[in-house]
């Protein structure tokens, strides 16, 4: 009878009830898991669970009812639909971030090629009709094939019109407007996307949206304008995590929008310094009249302009202007002098594969754990049915925690007791920064012909990858016992353990010559000299070349957990699917590969751009994780803004730091042990090596199209290298030569070989 029972319960197994493929993945995201854990969990592969997500393939037995039980738990903390209270809805109050970048990440220290849109002139329209525009191709939010949107001018609640494909034109015929079918599975709240770049030609006023689309906007102020834009113009995206919050629209100004709304076409210097324009001025006092609030930071080249919310309505409008130096050409390049319609498909591209953009690229780094890891969710229904406001397991929560004394930079509230002008040792404050090394060359290696950079893709990113960090506060612990799983800053003696010899598999030492490497203890590769502060990545790894570690003391953080593991999958997929539009997909041959990558940028400016913005979010928003203090009358022993945040956690950045520098070395010592090659110079990502081609492919030891095993390895995942640059040996004692500076870093200049001055480590 038992073996009939096991059938029936095996055959209603078979049949267990499974929420849509859409809501299985919001389940997921909103509690915090990754694909890997849910897979582990089920003893399934990786991409069987996102196979169940994408819709692809339907779980069996058994691990079907396990993961209808798992989803059933899940619905019941995340509901579809939930009321929160008003601190959970209100628009959070931003730090001073200014239009720069801020931080980076070492402060101080697949598809089809997407063709660019031209720009055009806005049509003309007869007053009360709307009707298509021809345009050239552009690429599709979140598409990696092309697609020739027409930019289509209609009234905000309009229906949508079809893409017309052709050149664009800028006289085109008047025709009326025409309806399309609604985009499949488009969030009918966002159904023009997430931004408009607002433009003014003659008098009228035009928002440009992402697919070619072009809306009338009826707004003859600003505060008309941020109402258009929540109550007519359908903008915004939807929430990245089941308990987040949807993004708000996102309104984007021309000068010639500026002008119209009374706004100046560029800030006075005093104003850039400031970051804003005065409190006084004439458009601020129409947003005060009209009942709309303004940030700390003001009204600048990023602002926010909300009213408090009520219930769960938001009322929140991000505003970016571009000629006040908002998209930083650092990471942006030109996109401020592109035509309306082109700076929509670009930003869209960006908003669809990252997020709508909050700020600069660092300030959007940092805003995206957040939106992936959101501090609160909704509890589980009281007694008469009403759910409150609880802490987010695997977030940051809502408050922001002290960091160890170690771990706190210069002039924090916590190191006010010291003496002024006090120098801290390495005994004193953790110091895990990217390298900064270089050594003379070898008279073997001045006989080779030329020096060859490799890159590491993505290396804060592929350093976030898998990594544990605290969630909460630290605990101080006297005489700890090293544990590599456990996060924290260590006070540790490293001195002893030597290059020469070390472990590089479980049961295999190599000789090395340690004179020709870098320690992996140190940012500038010099060998410790006594007890120093590490995070955990660089202790483990000493553990890991074979040598015994006794720390004195350590800050550890037993409340942890994988936090950056979806804000890096979600950067991670957004470059390498930008990527492969370029042309450079993940599986490609190393020879195929390195080809794809030559001149990539110049097959479409925009995408290539794309990339830059995306790479510098990575690093910015590390960075941002230690923000310092950015003026406003700041003085040592003073708390700054920043502090106020629970995303300030430089115990956070430094373990990502450690961990990328940790992995070059890894890579460094077993390309050493295997071919007898070690680097000339390394920074941060980058190392250089002398070689007798000009290839990568010259010097690293591929046998039958197979890398060396934890070695370098060409391709473009992050954690893989590409080709940085080659130089000639000759150049290379050349400028050292020229400069006097044997120590020049030549890492720094190996891309396009132009040094214009002494290597001062900036």
């Amino acid at each position: 009878m038992s073996e009939l029972f096991d059938a029936v319960d095996a055959l209603v197994a078979s049949r267990s009830a499974l929420p849509p493929p859409a809501e299985r993945k919001r389940l997921r995201q909103g509690h915090g898991l990754t694909l890997d854990e849910v897979a582990a969990a089920l003893r399934v592969r990786r991409a069987t669970v996102s196979g169940w997500e994408a819709g692809r393939t339907e779980p069996r037995p058994p691990e079907r009812d396990a993961y209808a039980r798992m989803l059933k738990q899940l619905s019941e903390l995340y509901p579809a639909d939930v009321l929160l209270s008003a601190e959970d809805t209100a628009v959070p109050e931003e730090p001073a971030v200014g239009a720069g970048a801020g931080p980076s990440a070492v402060e101080p220290t697949q598809g089809t090629v997407a063709s660019r849109a031209p720009a055009a002139a806005p049509p003309e329209v007869e007053p009360g009709r709307a009707r298509a525009v021809p345009a050239g191709p552009a690429a599709v939010p979140g598409s990696t094939t092309p697609h020739s949107p027409a930019p289509a001018r209609v009234s905000a609640g309009a229906p949508r019109p079809p893409a017309a494909v052709g050149p664009m034109s800028r006289r085109p015929p008047a025709g009326p407007a025409r309806t399309a079918a609604p985009v499949v599975g488009a969030d009918p709240r966002f159904e023009n996307g997430p931004l408009a770049v607002v433009d003014a030609v003659e008098g009228q006023v035009l928002a440009y949206c992402v697919g070619g689309l072009v809306l009338d906007v009826p707004a003859k102020s600003l505060p008309a304008l941020v109402e258009w834009a929540l109550r007519e113009a359908r903008l915004g995206q939807p929430k990245l995590s089941g308990s987040g919050k949807d993004a708000d629209p996102l309104l984007v100004l021309t000068e010639a929008a500026l002008e119209r709304y009374g706004l100046p076409a560029a800030l006075t210097e005093q104003e850039r310094l400031a970051g804003r324009i005065p409190e006084g001025h004439k458009v601020i006092k129409q947003l005060t009249r009209a009942n709309w609030q303004l940030t700390k930071r003001g009204f600048g080249p990023w602002g926010r302009v909300y009213r408090p919310a009520q219930g769960s309505e938001r009322s929140c409008v991000q505003v970016c202007i571009p000629s006040w130096d908002a998209l930083d050409t650092r990471h942006w390049a030109d996109a401020a002098q592109l035509a309306p319609a082109e700076l929509a498909r670009l930003l869209g591209l960006y908003a669809s594969r990252v997020m709508t953009p909050r700020g600069s690229t660092a300030v959007t780094g940092l805003e995206l754990m957040t939106a992936l890891h959101p501090p609160t969710r909704a509890s589980r229904p009281d007694a008469a049915g009403k759910r409150y406001s609880e802490h987010n397991p695997g977030s940051l929560g809502r408050d922001p925690v002290d960091c160890a004394p170690c771990e706190a930079p210069d002039g924090h509230p916590l190191l006010a007791g010291l003496p002024r002008f006090h120098q801290r040792t390495a005994a004193e404050v953790l110091m895990e920064e990217a390298y900064d090394w270089a050594r003379p060359l070898t008279d073997t290696e001045c006989l080779h012909s030329h020096l060859v950079g490799i890159d590491v893709n993505m290396a804060f990113a592929a350093g976030a990858n898998g990594l544990t960090v605290g969630l909460g506060a630290p605990e101080h612990v006297r005489q700890p016992v090293f544990d590599a799983k456990l996060p924290g800053s260590w006070l540790v003696d490293l001195s002893h353990v030597d290059l020469s010899r070390v472990r590089v598999a479980k049961d295999t030492w190599a000789q090395l010559d340690a004179s020709l490497l870098p320690s992996p203890f140190t940012p500038g590769g010099e060998r410790p000299t006594g007890p120093a502060w590490y995070a955990t990545p660089t202790v483990a790894y000493a553990v890991e070349l074979g040598y015994d570690v006794h720390p004195v003391e350590a800050y550890v953080r037993r409340d942890n957990g994988r936090y950056l593991d979806a804000w890096y999958q979600r950067l991670r997929d957004a470059y390498l699917a930008t990527m492969a539009d370029l042309g450079v997909h993940a599986d490609l041959p190393p020879q195929e590969f390195l080809a794809a990558m030559d001149g990539y940028r110049h097959r479409d400016p925009q995408l290539a751009t794309l990339v830059s913005a995306i790479k510098a979010t990575v690093k910015g928003g590390i960075g941002k994780l230690r923000e310092r203090p950015r003026g406003e009358g700041w003085k040592p022993g003073q708390p700054w803004r920043a502090l106020a945040r629970p995303t300030w956690r430089p115990d956070i950045r430094a373990a990502v730091i450690s961990r990328a520098r940790i992995n070059m070395h890894r890579k460094i010592v077993k390309h050493a042990a295997f071919t007898g090659q070690y680097p000339v110079a390394v920074l941060s990502d980058c190392a250089v090596y002398a070689s007798d081609g000009p290839s990568p492919l010259d010097f690293l030891p591929y046998r039958d199209g197979k890398p060396l095993p934890g070695g370098f390895k060409l391709g473009i995942n992050p954690g893989l290298v590409k080709h940085e640059g080659t130089q000639s040996v000759l150049w290379g004692e050349g400028v050292r030569e020229q400069f006097d500076a044997p120590g020049l870093n030549l890492a720094r200049y190996i891309k396009d070989g132009t040094v214009t001055h002494t290597d001062n480590g900036e």
